[in-house]
């Protein structure tokens, strides 16, 4: 039962999280990202391929890819309205994303410890194949909310 009342405070402190963030976070709602999910340490962001994404090659723009990873990162590493800071991150992309295509990215805490956390994050298309692996680590700033409280 205790354990049960800790998740449903944990979620909804995720949702303010969410909430809150995806109000303030100009450069993903300039970008496009839809945040479709919020848990603690666990995001999904979503954005549709366009045309002023494209490079050079007809092909989505690395860094776009990059950023949309980064953004679910940074919406998991806060979920727990704790403020979480990118410390640095790495991306490999696998394949590309095309005009139109429907990227989510999916991040996934892997070790959270009282100041540092390490994600992953998998970025698909529609079709469920993998475009890029990403995985950050965050530095949390203790005493400090990610949201008001």
């Amino acid at each position: 039962m205790l354990r049960d009342m800790h998740e449903i405070a944990a979620g909804e402190i995720a949702d303010k999280v969410r909430a809150e963030m995806v109000a303030r976070d100009r450069a993903s709602r300039g970008l496009g990202f839809q945040v479709m999910d919020v848990q603690p340490g666990r995001a999904t962001v979503r954005v549709t391929v366009r045309d002023d994404m494209l490079n050079a090659h007809d092909v989505c723009h690395g860094g776009l890819i990059a950023a949309l990873a980064d953004s679910a990162f940074g919406f998991a590493c806060n979920s727990y309205n704790e403020l979480a800071v990118a410390m640095g991150f790495e991306i490999d992309i696998v394949a590309p994303a095309r005009l139109g295509d429907v990227l989510t990215a999916r991040c996934a805490e892997v070790s959270r410890t009282r100041r540092t956390g390490v994600y992953d994050v998998d970025v698909t298309n529609q079709r469920g194949q993998r475009i890029a692996v990403f995985r950050g680590r965050s530095y949390t700033i203790k005493g400090t909310p990610s949201v008001s409280d």
